[in-house]
């Protein structure tokens, strides 16, 4: 089996809401395991369906404890507030100190269908936050100011040339919102 694509900024899946999970089954549990690998290859910390472009609501993460997978997840309650130079798979080689809510509880479901509650701070907390927001179709550039978002934007486009080998040419089109 070929190894999973990680999408990046551009890409309209990563633009959409996912669609919640209905049914956790095997296939499901395999594309886990490829989306894991996938992730600790790009390296990172956490992968959303989307970003390998499957637009359903789940993520696998493994921040130094092992590896998870939350299945329609929520949050319901946040507190407090944290600045964290925050960077994504999604949008390669940048970051950005980003605030966001310190410690949350999430409410989710595991691949065994059990409910799962967690209460997560500072990393795990954020590291949740974000791929959450990949389920929303928001990405880290939402977070940035005008001037900030204008800059990435153009790193991008450069990325995006330098890895097709050139300028795009007029059927090449680089949509970036």
């Amino acid at each position: 089996m070929a190894p999973l694509r990680i999408r990046v900024y551009g890409d309209p899946v990563l633009r959409r809401v996912a669609e919640d999970v209905d049914k956790v089954d095997g296939a499901m549990a395999d594309l886990c395991r490829q989306m894991l690998t996938a992730m600790y290859e790009a390296p990172g910390i956490g992968l959303a369906a989307p970003q390998v472009g499957v637009s359903q609501r789940f993520f696998v993460y493994d921040f130094g404890e092992g590896p998870g997978v939350l299945v329609n997840p929520e949050i319901a309650e946040s507190d407090g507030e944290w600045t964290y130079n925050e960077g994504c798979l999604s949008v390669p080689e940048l970051s950005w100190e980003i605030v966001r809510p310190r410690r949350i509880h999430l409410r989710a479901y595991d691949l065994d269908g059990g409910e799962v509650g967690i209460e997560a701070e500072d990393l795990q907390a954020r590291l949740f936050q974000h791929e959450m927001d990949h389920l929303e179709g928001k990405m880290l550039l939402d977070y940035l100011d005008e001037d900030q978002r204008r800059e990435a934007k153009r790193i991008l486009r450069r990325q995006a040339m330098a890895a097709r080998g050139g300028p795009l040419g007029p059927g090449d089109a680089l949509t970036l919102p």
